[in-house]
């Protein structure tokens, strides 16, 4: 397979996540050939040549349809805000790219199918930005799982919290539009339903409750402008095999800085994880002696693979970019044929529905069955 070509659409937080994973990929895993960084493209020219330097891209542009038509282009990341998300994602596989797109798919369940849609007819690999289910803890967490190191699961919870959008008084941007979506549900919460689809598969009815913690907020040139969706989201739902679940996410939670605590309980022991401490879990047995039963602390180590292709030495620890670069190769594997441990459009749009049922289930105030496809 011949080193694939790479655009770039975007380059803030999540732009730069992918460059620095399709740098690296090569280097880290050494068992795919080094991919082209070939057109990147940003709202304006200036921006777009000075972050082609900076992120190494031969060629730059201010019109993000000029990476369609680029003939060595075989793969585009696309990084924007989510509502760009779907004409984009559709365009590139139009075109005959394949994608790797941020989550969530689209605002609009609608545009989530169309995306959909737009990758079977083209028959193109298109995958969606999950990173945390690569991290080498969520891997064995699922191993032991497999292997009933806590029995019978019944009940599993997950919390993702941070403070980026806690201050009331912080400017309002497109993240408090209803046109970016559902607020902490779509753009937020879609993280705790891909670990537990990785862990349990998808979810199968939900109960949701949403909040707005402030009615509006400044906008830079002075006034206010009412804020558009929820910032906070509270869950209960059933999982595969009659597990109980509850999901909670918080945009406005001080001191919370990326926090996603998974909680997972079970006939014969437990096992606890939070994202803030990435590189560790924790882990109840009720093997041995009731006198020194308690939780046992595992560190992060070669033998949870894929963390011996960065660190030889156990308890170093990963970073949040360093799962980025497992997702590339797992992308990168999946183009080539090969099994691949991602979230394609498929998984991508079941997730999609999960976040859509909710929204509906606040609406309508009671439980609504998903059904399985």
């Amino acid at each position: 397979m011949k080193a694939l070509g790479i655009g770039l659409i975007g380059t803030g937080y999540m732009g730069k996540c992918h460059a620095l994973a399709w740098n690296n990929v090569s280097t880290v895993f050494g068992d795919v050939d080094r991919p082209r960084l070939v057109h990147l493209a940003e709202a304006n020219a200036d921006l777009a040549a000075s972050r082609a330097r900076e992120f190494g891209f031969a060629k730059s542009t201010a019109n993000w349809r000029d990476l369609l038509s680029d003939p060595d282009v075989d793969v585009i990341s696309v990084t924007t805000p989510n509502q760009f998300h779907a004409d984009m994602a559709i365009a590139a596989l139009d075109a005959g790219k394949h994608v790797w797109c941020e989550k969530p798919m689209a605002p609009a369940f609608a545009d989530a199918e169309r995306m959909l849609s737009a990758q079977r007819s083209s028959g193109k690999v298109a995958v969606m930005g999950y990173n945390y289910i690569q991290n080498p803890v969520m891997r064995h967490i699922r191993s032991l799982l497999d292997e009933g190191a806590i029995g019978t699961v019944n009940h599993a919870r997950i919390e993702m919290d941070e403070d980026f959008m806690a201050d009331p008084e912080a400017l309002f941007y497109w993240k408090s539009e209803a046109s970016s979506g559902y607020g902490a549900l779509d753009d937020f919460a879609v993280h705790p339903l891909s670990l537990l689809w990785s862990l349990f598969g998808h979810v199968e009815a939900v109960i949701a409750s949403l909040a707005k913690p402030y009615a509006d907020r400044p906008l830079k040139d002075g006034g206010r402008r009412d804020v558009e969706n929820h910032d906070i989201a509270s869950v209960l739902m059933r999982l595969p095999g009659g597990i109980s679940g509850v999901l909670m996410a918080n945009r406005s939670a001080w001191g919370r800085k990326g926090r996603i605590a998974l909680q997972i309980y079970g006939s014969k022991g437990s096992i606890l994880y939070d994202q803030e401490r990435m590189n560790e879990f924790q882990l109840y047995t009720t093997d041995g002696r009731a006198t020194e039963q308690g939780f046992s602390t595992i560190l992060t180590a070669p033998h949870h693979k894929p963390y011996d292709r960065f660190i030889p030495a156990p308890g170093h620890g990963l970073g949040f970019n360093d799962l980025k670069v497992i997702e590339c190769r797992e992308l990168i594997a999946a183009i080539a044929g090969m099994a691949s441990h991602s979230i394609d459009f498929n998984h991508g749009l079941r997730i999609e529905k999960s976040v859509h049922a909710m929204a509906e289930s606040f609406r309508q105030g009671r439980w609504i069955e998903i059904a399985a496809e």
